[in-house]
């Protein structure tokens, strides 16, 4: 008489199996569609540099105009500690945040008032017509918000002060509170405001609840933590220790 089909042996062996071809299907799908979630990663970025700077609307977003627009695009790599363009490492190859990780490539702060424990030895920017007097200097922002860290990008105009635009493409701050940061009509009160004070190294703009300067935008409503968290980010990135020094050539009349 033949075993039965129904032992435990036969039924492990089936289900083995089972895992085993879902497992090669899977990685083989991984794999698959790791070049197109690049391409998309990539477009993403791209499209996000353009909406900050102002250079398209996000309907406008397509492929094809996306790509247009970015080849437009000069960009290069700052020595952060020194405000210089470098040759050191490749723009094309260079991850910002994958350095920030690295003791190698970055150093922890002792003052972090971003949030962003460490800082990278090396930062983009995305210069917009002549790399002497562009018309637009974008660069990548970051610091912690309440419930996350806000990744954006800030463009200014070429001199350096005057800010063109502002948007964040990855945060987790709350709908409706923090998630504001996102809203249009806020966003639109950020292009003509200044950075920097006259004669000053110290940026001054950030979110008040009764703005009246030419460094103030609204407060997040009912997101105290949040708004705190998004002058803090930009206060540091546009500082010393961040784009301050590379920012401080254009308002002196070019790099």
């Amino acid at each position: 008489m033949s075993k039965s089909n129904d032992s435990i042996k036969k039924t492990l062996t089936v289900a083995f199996l089972l895992c085993l071809v879902c497992a090669v299907i899977v990685s083989s799908a991984a794999v698959a569609l790791k070049p197109l979630q690049l391409a998309n990663q990539e477009l993403d970025r791209r499209s996000n540099i353009l909406v900050a700077a102002g250079l398209i609307q996000p309907r406008e977003a397509t492929r094809e105009r996306v790509n247009a627009e970015f080849d437009k695009i000069q960009v290069k790599v700052v020595d952060l500690r020194t405000g210089e363009f470098t040759n050191e490492v490749s723009p094309a190859e260079y991850d910002q945040l994958r350095a920030a990780a690295e003791p190698a490539t970055s150093e922890r702060l002792a003052v972090d008032p971003a949030g962003i424990r460490r800082l990278e030895h090396f930062g983009l920017v995305y210069l917009v017509g002549d790399l002497e007097n562009p018309d637009r200097i974008i660069i990548p922002v970051r610091g912690s918000g309440l419930w996350s860290t806000l990744h954006g990008f800030l463009a200014l105009e070429g001199d350096g002060n005057t800010i063109a635009g502002l948007g964040f493409y990855q945060h987790a701050e709350t709908p409706g509170l923090g998630g504001e940061v996102d809203n249009p009509n806020w966003k639109a009160q950020w292009p003509g405001k200044k950075v920097y004070a006259a004669d000053s190294m110290q940026p001054q703009l950030g979110l008040s609840k009764n703005p009246s300067q030419e460094h103030e935008v609204d407060t997040l409503s009912g997101a105290t933590l949040t708004s705190r968290g998004v002058t803090n980010l930009l206060q540091f990135w546009a500082g010393e220790r961040g784009y301050g020094a590379f920012l401080a050539k254009f308002r002196q009349g070019g790099v």
